[in-house]
């Protein structure tokens, strides 16, 4: 009821259930459907952009995968502490995470150093039920999730990925679909876990030297929804957040979120954003009114 006692003629919040293939569609197609927001895969993206097109060419934003990287300069300030934050920024949810720094690019200087401290983060996780206070890390949504990751895995190594550490999976006996954190490095451009959106616990390392070679491997990717820069140079900073084509750049942080900002992609990460007074642009309509007062 509203306030003037009579009923409300919309509900504050809709529930529509069912499967994409139907309910998706349905939405998609429906001629009154205005708008649509849609997380989740570039393939289901791609058919929302297709049902506007065969109906009444409703606007859809779209926010879809990421392979977003991470790049640790020489001169980063706290080795320990990116060391930390990048495992987080890939192992934490089990790498279910849009955002999440699958791509780990280190200078040469450092790489050794930082990759063993890296192994040793990822095998003191604390694996299991994520209603534990005392686990780190919980399962992966499905044994459908499961076993695509395995076969990321499985495919990694066929492609020569040197897998560090991890990849097996664990507690099965429980009944959850836990999988160990994973590190594959001598990951090169061509390879599909460098190329494709795994969405688990898997981490591809490269090796990189210069500047501009870590910008060319950054933007070397379909994708653009977040990235990650650690640098104690605030120039090298700045350059690297106009450069890298990213919707987010953390610098000197990772994961960092806030609803008082967007949060978009862009190339096939998507459109618009969410997040933030920008938020609200995507149901709005702009209209000019031009009034003489003669």
């Amino acid at each position: 009821m509203n306030r003037w006692g009579r009923p409300d003629a919309y509900g504050v919040f809709n529930v529509v259930t069912g499967t994409g293939a139907d309910t998706g569609e349905a939405l998609g197609l429906h001629m009154d459907v205005d708008v649509i927001a849609f997380t989740g895969s570039g393939v289901v993206g791609r058919k929302l952009l297709e049902y506007s097109a065969r109906s009444n060419l409703k606007r859809v934003y779209l926010e879809l995968g990421g392979k977003s990287p991470n790049i640790v300069f020489n001169d980063v300030e706290d080795l320990e502490g990116s060391v930390k934050a990048s495992a987080n920024g890939i192992f934490r949810n089990s790498g279910q995470v849009c955002v999440a720094g699958s791509r780990l690019l280190v200078q040469d200087g450092i790489y050794d150093d930082f990759v063993t401290r890296l192994i040793d983060a990822a095998e003191r996780y604390t694996i299991g039920d994520p209603l534990d206070l005392a686990s780190d890390i919980g399962a992966v949504t499905s044994e459908t999730q499961l076993q695509k990751i395995l076969s990321s895995i499985t495919k990694a190594n066929k492609e020569g990925a040197n897998k560090l550490t991890g990849g097996n999976r664990i507690l099965e006996s429980s009944g959850g679909f836990y999988l160990e954190p994973t590190i594959f490095d001598t990951v090169t451009q061509d390879m599909n876990l460098n190329r494709e959106e795994v969405f688990g616990p898997i981490l591809a390392v490269t090796k990189f030297n210069t500047e501009e070679e870590a910008i060319h491997l950054a933007n070397d990717t379909q994708y653009g929804l977040a990235a990650g820069v650690w640098t104690s140079n605030l120039s090298r900073a700045h350059r690297m957040v106009r450069a890298v084509r990213a919707g987010v750049v953390h610098v000197n942080t990772y994961g960092g979120t806030d609803i008082t900002v967007p949060l978009g992609g862009v190339k096939q990460s998507g459109n618009g954003h969410d997040k933030s007074i920008h938020a609200l642009d995507k149901y709005s309509d702009l209209k000019t009114a031009w009034i003489s007062l003669k």
